[in-house]
């Protein structure tokens, strides 16, 4: 395994992260992954052993089972917590799944609760409850990169900037990222936190893969000038780019793109390049998704690719 900085920080990782969307599958998440404690511990292991120090969450992911479960993987592994990285996420909202057998009551009550006003977003209070519920998951102590989920129309990002600041600050985090932001608003809030002397993003967890480029029109220009880490999600397109989809046939019944077709690709492109990449691989002795993260680990503003099983 290689290892490189996370942008500017001291902060080694490795060039390949474990993502855990797919453990859980409580409630919708189901059409992404179902995997359960077993075949997490399997999977966390089989990555540690492998040299990946780099563990990426949310605590959206199956409403908050992701992180429970990657939690109590570390604990079952007695995985050393100085020799790895936990990463998870704040912002959206996290449904109570009443569990089977719930009274009436109880379900109403769960959905009164759902509905909350203040349980999702940007805002200081907010963060400073999801940060906190995140560690309860998880069963840490802090997080090592605590990253803002998306972009809140609502809070103005100079809240979110110092909300942040004072998390870690309170030594409940140890850095700071964000995900899915127009290069605009990344660019003002790293000012805004240059300006007033608080904590900065060091990290972007954007969607990108070799059918996916969008990236590098605004974001990745941006990213290198301010030494920010850039960090794929879904490197293989949702499963687009792992060989299993072809023109003429729509790909096998169980696979995530089945029945959850995200992210958006352009598929008379994307098989052209799936073309490509076939003749790549047989030429390399490879795998199609092989040739799609390689192509990823060698762009050389990608700090990390976020993997998942």
């Amino acid at each position: 395994m290689k290892y490189t900085k996370l942008g500017r920080t001291g902060l080694v990782v490795s060039r390949l992260c474990l993502g855990t969307m797919t453990f859980g599958g409580n409630g919708m998440w189901k059409a992404i992954g179902e995997q359960g404690q077993a075949d997490a511990d399997a999977l966390v292991k089989t990555a540690f052993d492998a040299g990946i120090n780099f563990f990426d969450t949310a605590n959206v992911y199956s409403n908050g089972v992701s992180e429970t479960i990657l939690g109590r993987a570390i604990r079952n592994l007695d995985l050393p917590r100085d020799e790895i990285v936990v990463a998870t996420k704040g912002f959206g909202r996290v449904y109570e799944m009443p569990g089977e057998g719930a009274s009436a009551a109880e379900e109403a009550e769960a959905n009164r609760r759902n509905k909350g006003l203040n349980i999702s977003g940007l805002s200081r209070k907010h963060l400073f409850d999801a940060v906190d519920a995140s560690l309860d998951r998880l069963g840490l102590d802090h997080i090592d990169l605590y990253q803002v989920h998306g972009t809140d129309p609502v809070t103005p990002i100079e809240e979110t900037v110092e909300a942040l600041d004072q998390i870690i600050r309170d030594g409940k985090v140890r850095y700071v990222g964000l995900c899915n932001m127009p290069a605009w608003l990344i660019m003002k809030a790293v000012a805004y936190a240059r300006e007033k002397g608080l904590h900065r993003f060091e990290s972007c967890q954007m969607y990108y893969s070799i059918a996916g480029r969008d990236l590098e029109r605004e974001v990745v220009p941006m990213a290198k000038d301010q030494n920010l880490a850039i960090l794929p999600w879904s490197p293989l397109a949702g499963g687009f780019l792992s060989g299993k989809f072809t023109r003429d046939s729509a790909g096998p019944n169980d696979a995530r793109r089945t029945v959850f077709d995200f992210p958006p690709v352009d598929k008379e492109k994307g098989f052209d390049i799936v073309d490509v990449m076939r003749k790549v691989a047989s030429g390399k002795s490879a795998s199609v998704p092989q040739v799609a993260l390689g192509w990823l680990l060698h762009q050389p503003h990608v700090t990390s690719v976020i993997i998942g099983a």
